[in-house]
């Protein structure tokens, strides 16, 4: 689970890392104080218009009890897969992660981890769950899935295509059928104002620590 598909935002907000942005340093923490300035507030509550915390990510606590682990970026969720090869994976997110637009292809980053991992025999099939709220981003890669897909054609495979699933109508499978959960912060898309209900719920899944997440508090720090 990739916090961004709860951590969102809304339409026709034209700064939102939603729409294209690097993970460095400075796009985890000194963007959002931008977007909080631009907005004319002093604290990170500015944010709450634009970038809403959608319902849903209460769910994941049923998966109490169910091996969990807990990364700073979906980069690291090539240390998981390792630990769980070959396994299907479902991923809620607002990103396929299955191929990067730019840089090198090859090298393992936040937005390619899954078609890597496919490629590598890591996992079996994937599915990508975007959540609901995409429905009302034209410019989302949840909104027209078929567009998705295509954008996909000259990046992937075939064979590994054929192994992707890209939906945004999904229960949850139940915990029988969970053999293990990585929640993923992403904090370069996801709003410092939603840190806290990040960080409870990685703490009521007992979760592992793979690479520390963020608590961004302050707006001065």
């Amino acid at each position: 689970m990739d916090w961004d598909a709860y951590s969102g935002t809304r339409e026709f907000v034209f700064d939102a890392p939603i729409w294209g942005t690097r993970d460095r340093e400075q796009d985890r923490l000194e963007a959002w104080r931008e977007r909080v300035q631009k907005r004319g507030g002093g604290d990170w509550a500015a944010l709450a218009e634009d970038f809403p915390l959608y319902p849903g990510w209460q769910e994941l606590e049923q998966y109490a009890g169910v091996p969990a682990f807990v990364a700073l970026s979906h980069a690291d969720a090539w240390a998981w897969l390792q630990q769980f090869p070959g396994r299907d994976v479902l991923n809620v997110d607002s990103h396929h992660d299955l191929a990067s637009f730019s840089g090198d292809a090859m090298r393992v980053r936040p937005g390619n981890w899954a078609g890597l991992g496919l490629r590598a025999g890591l996992i079996g099939r994937y599915t990508c769950l975007y959540p609901q709220w995409h429905e009302t981003l034209a410019v989302a890669e949840g909104f027209d899935l078929d567009r998705t897909r295509a954008e996909l054609l000259p990046l992937l495979p075939l064979e590994v295509l054929d192994r992707v699933t890209l939906t945004r109508v999904l229960t949850l499978p139940p915990p029988a059928q969970v053999e293990a959960l990585l929640l993923v912060q992403s904090p370069a898309w996801t709003s410092p104002a939603h840190d806290a209900e990040f960080l409870k719920l990685a703490q009521r899944l007992n979760c592992e620590t793979l690479t520390q997440p963020m608590g961004r508090w302050r707006l001065d720090r």
